[in-house]
């Protein structure tokens, strides 16, 4: 019995030794963006770690799409800021930034858009920790025509109109 409290007492100081550090390492640091990168011009924080089964990439003759997944220990205002501050260096022009638990934040640039998503997760074994979604492809072409557009003009020549056209 006596060592069975011995135990418990030795198990509450690790468990908590281990929760205070794990709040002062993730949630107070500056971030910053590791050195290697999957797409070498969107940043990711250092600590943070890719969901290999949960992302894909694909690259082919000037045009990529991809969505990488990654999960990490972060204040989600922090790494919305990290973001604002890191996508700049490499080009991006921040287009919006949606917050209503999940955080959206939309790049641009010439010929390319990226989306990055920030949702808190709890989970037994990762305490508290951001699921951070990279999606990036190319922008729609300029001269395509909206599916309004192309529906629009079905409607209008399959109906008689009343009004004449005067030329």
């Amino acid at each position: 019995m006596r060592h069975l409290a011995i135990f418990l007492v030795i198990g509450i100081f690790v468990l908590s030794g281990c929760t205070s550090t794990s709040k002062s390492t993730g949630m107070n640091t500056i971030l910053e963006p590791q050195a290697i990168l999957r797409f070498g011009d969107v940043p990711v924080p250092v600590g943070f770690k890719l969901l290999l089964n949960d992302s894909y990439a694909f690259e082919s003759a000037g045009t990529r799409v991809g969505v990488l997944k990654y999960y990490g220990k972060a204040d989600a205002d922090r790494l919305v800021e990290f973001y604002k501050a890191q996508m700049p260096i490499y080009d991006w022009n921040l287009l919006n930034v949606v917050e209503y638990g999940e955080r959206l934040l939309n790049f641009e640039r010439d010929d390319e858009i990226c989306i990055i998503s920030l949702l808190p997760k709890f989970n037994l074994f990762r305490l508290n920790y951001l699921l951070a979604t990279i999606s990036i492809g190319p922008k729609s072409q300029r001269g395509v025509r909206s599916s309004k557009e192309i529906l629009g003009e079905s409607v209008r020549g399959s109906v008689k109109s009343p009004v004449k056209l005067i030329k």
